[in-house]
């Protein structure tokens, strides 16, 4: 229902002197002729849309969207982050909205889009994508990654170099620590594949264990996960350097003070009984090895990301 703040108005021939109980306005209004009834329905009718559209508002509290990087299938990942999102709005006061394209790209093409003002990903790092402004204000509390590239542990393949002219499935070709330091080795080691991208870790090891790819580059997190989870082995043929988990950045639209709020919901979010109860529940559905839990953080520890850039393929950075 909309809320209407009305100024008094004067009618002809029924000034108000004063104010009056309902019950004499309405007398008035059943004594009065009709022509001079219908003058007054027609001024009032007239008088409200003005009054309405003159009349303030309370500012409607702001939405930013969210868009976490698709580690999992859409299902899985919204199952995770909805609560969190939940819990973070609620406890800031700062409206999330969860935003997940069907694959990893897809979400982050709504960050580059402009389209999203938090985000947890490592797609932003790149010397051209920093100029964007964004800025690290957390992670999850969890050890570094690394880039891998695995095969089922039964394959007769030992060595990178058996995987020339192989098809070798990726997550997506935004994915730092999966795509671009796998791949990456590959062309430096002069080792021809087909990339295959999956749009998601989940869809990458169900191509590779129905033997559609002969290999996949992955973040040693997510293998470890998808192993627990779903029982499968794999053998690492090849391990990066270690990376920071993926980071939780804002974009610079964002005024501080909201900033602040979100930063200080994920990161009290484990000390909080609601709080770590929807992150046990997260933590069991993807087969985390330890309780997940979100800490401080800033541009600096991502500077092996950087580092990365500086020394990548062209065609990677």
């Amino acid at each position: 229902m909309e809320i209407c703040y009305i100024e008094t108005a004067h009618f002809p021939a029924l000034p108000v002197a004063a104010p009056a109980s309902r019950d004499h306005i309405m007398t008035t209004f059943l004594h009065a002729s009709p022509a001079r009834a219908l003058l007054w329905i027609a001024c009032t009718l007239a008088a409200v849309p003005a009054a309405c559209a003159a009349a303030p508002e309370a500012a409607a509290p702001h939405t930013y969207n969210f868009s976490p990087v698709n580690q999992w299938n859409l299902q899985v990942s919204a199952s995770y982050w909805n609560p969190i999102i939940r819990y973070v709005s609620a406890r800031s006061g700062v409206h999330l909205n969860l935003k997940l394209g069907r694959t990893s790209a897809d979400t982050t093409s709504y960050i580059l889009a402009r389209e999203v003002d938090f985000a947890f990903t490592n797609h932003l790092f790149s010397p051209d994508r920093q100029k964007m402004g964004w800025t690290v204000f957390g992670r999850r509390n969890a050890p570094p990654v690394h880039g891998q590239l695995v095969v089922p542990a039964d394959s007769p393949i030992r060595d990178i170099r058996d995987l020339a002219g192989s098809a070798v499935a990726f997550p997506g070709p935004e994915a730092l620590v999966a795509y671009k330091t796998t791949y990456a080795q590959l062309l430096r080691a002069h080792i021809p594949v087909t990339p295959v991208f999956t749009g998601n870790h989940d869809a990458a090891f169900t191509q590779l264990f129905a033997g559609r790819v002969k290999a996949v580059g992955a973040n040693s997190q997510l293998v470890a996960a998808w192993s627990a989870r779903e029982g499968n082995a794999f053998r690492v043929l090849w391990s990066s350097a270690p990376f920071n988990e993926l980071a939780l950045m804002a974009s610079p639209r964002v005024p501080a003070e909201d900033v602040r709020a979100v930063a200080y919901a994920f990161m009290s979010m484990h000390q909080d009984p609601e709080g770590r109860k929807i992150l046990a529940a997260a933590s069991e559905l993807v087969h985390a090895p330890a309780p997940i839990s979100f800490v401080a953080a800033g541009d600096a520890d991502y500077a092996s990301y950087r580092a990365f850039y500086a020394d990548a393929p062209a065609n990677l950075r």
